[in-house]
């Protein structure tokens, strides 16, 4: 069976000082089209128990999955014992996968374990996956040349005008469609605002936003050929 990564924040606070951290359905959708199939650990800067984005509680407390995923004793145990990315080896995955949030801009975009951890995934060939926020978790990864992982590569994450509508502008450090474009990668988006969109290049596998978590859980599936 094989193993899969998710890497999640551990970013409380947004540069407004607003409460965040890892956004629920982008971990809950893809871990149930996965789960039954690979083995799935947890892990982030900081360890055991990343916070939750209490919004995202709020938005989704009527998802059926959602609700599941907060009830589930096997997520706690997962997310209680979650590993520091420092201490975490790429050997021991086939592929990783970066839940969003606006956590990830913060924290894993700068942290140098994961950069080192995101790269390697990557040189090794292996799945290297995020959807909406989560690509932020990628922009430092660099391939065998020492080049961006999204130069040349068509490439999605949320949108400039979808973090304009959520007036979340201020609360993080860069835009993650104009990053991306900046490393050079292809950037795609949905033809409507929250509609989904999985973007594939080789290894490379993103999404736009929270309607795209189940998209690409079932789109890393299909990756691994399960």
């Amino acid at each position: 069976m094989p193993a899969i990564l998710f890497v999640l924040t551990s970013a409380s606070k947004t540069l407004t000082g607003a409460q965040t951290g890892w956004y629920l359905p982008e971990a809950a959708h893809p871990y149930y089209i996965l789960a039954p199939h690979a083995t799935v650990d947890f892990a982030s800067p900081g360890g055991a128990n990343p916070p939750i984005d209490e919004a995202s509680l709020k938005a989704y407390e009527s998802d059926a999955e959602c609700k599941k995923f907060l009830a589930d004793a096997t997520v706690k145990d997962k997310l209680a014992s979650a590993k520091k990315l420092a201490e975490v080896s790429a050997k021991d995955y086939d592929a990783v996968f970066y839940v969003g949030g606006h956590g990830p801009p913060i924290d894993l975009a700068v942290d140098p374990a994961n950069i080192k951890l995101a790269s390697e995934f990557y040189q090794a060939g292996k799945i290297t996956s995020a959807v909406c926020h989560g690509p932020a978790g990628l922009v430092g990864a660099t391939d065998a040349d020492g080049k961006s992982i999204f130069a040349g590569k068509a490439v999605t994450g949320f949108s400039n005008n979808e973090e304009i509508e959520i007036g979340k502008v201020k609360d993080v450090p860069f835009l993650l469609e104009d990053k991306l474009i900046s490393l050079g990668g292809k950037y795609e988006k949905a033809d409507a605002l929250w509609a989904p969109k999985v973007v594939v290049d080789g290894i490379l596998i993103t999404g736009q936003n929270p309607a795209s978590a189940g998209p690409i859980g079932h789109t890393i599936l299909k990756a691994l050929k399960l």
